[in-house]
């Protein structure tokens, strides 16, 4: 997942309109290196029933969603403090009619503090005790200077955490969460997320690409709840070998695997994401 609006022109740029959601245009990979055109090839065990998407991805019938096995969904809700995925709240609505578990991610950065952030998020969020909240920290390439910083990263997730009584869900690249240079720009966060923190008490989701993902060093004990290990990112890569992962309903999405079976998958979801 990156940025979803075109490039700010500095820290206090006005907000533009969103450019990508999952699997838009520009090409989904600014920040992480995406392998959507290669069929999935993992052994990992897991339960692959978890897509996120966002307004830019096409969605005709979240029904035929549930029923191509999909259990869950994440949705982009904010980016920054001052911009809202206009399609969260319908498409909420439509996929709870479906019987599907929901939930929302925010994008961070470094253009307004942690806490405004998480205030932005919450009031369009608008999260319920079965809702799984998700901070998507990772390189901004598109404008690096407006990244968000591990600080702001954690006054994130404790507002959130104080206003919901529940940590979010951490979305990251295992190279980001260790402080190492990564993406086309070879950003780097600017410390890395260290075992025992703010940070790595929330559960991850990891975002990696390759057959065997690797656990950043702060989770090297608990390991990852949710792990998206491939992105489409346009439907055209369907025609590409990949129609595998296609998904009824939408034309292209990220998926993603739940460390668990079904039933986990239900509890971990009907607890809002609660860490037991």
């Amino acid at each position: 997942m990156i940025s979803r609006r075109s490039a700010l022109g500095g820290l206090a740029a006005t907000a533009l309109p969103a450019l990508a959601g999952c699997g838009g245009q520009p090409p989904k990979g600014a920040g992480f290196d995406h392998a959507a055109a290669a069929p999935p090839r993992h052994s990992v065990p897991g339960l692959d029933a978890v897509i996120d998407i966002s307004h830019n991805v096409t969605v005709s019938d979240l029904a035929a969603v549930r029923r191509s096995n999909i259990l869950a969904v994440l949705h982009k809700v904010s980016e920054g403090g001052d911009w809202f995925d206009p399609s969260f709240a319908p498409r909420r609505r439509q996929a709870e009619a479906a019987g599907l578990l929901w939930g929302g991610y925010h994008f961070g950065t470094r253009q307004y503090s942690g806490e405004r952030q998480a205030a932005a998020f919450l009031s369009a969020c608008q999260p319920g005790p079965a809702t799984v909240m998700a901070l998507d920290l990772e390189p901004n390439d598109g404008n690096p200077r407006n990244t968000m910083t591990l600080g702001q990263a954690e006054e994130f997730v404790l507002a959130v955490q104080r206003a919901t009584g529940r940590l979010p869900l951490l979305y990251t690249h295992p190279a980001w969460a260790n402080g190492e240079r990564y993406g086309r720009r070879r950003l780097s966060l600017d410390r890395p997320i260290l075992p025992g923190s703010t940070l790595a008490r929330c559960d991850l989701w990891l975002a990696d690409y390759r057959e065997h993902p690797q656990i950043p060093n702060a989770w090297a004990d608990r390991g990852w709840r949710l792990w998206q290990y491939v992105a489409d990112e346009t439907a055209a890569n369907f025609a590409h070998g990949s129609q595998a992962r296609a998904v009824e309903g939408v034309g292209h999405c990220d998926r993603n695997l739940f460390n668990g079976d079904e039933a986990g998958l239900f509890r971990f979801w009907k607890s809002g994401g609660r860490t037991a």
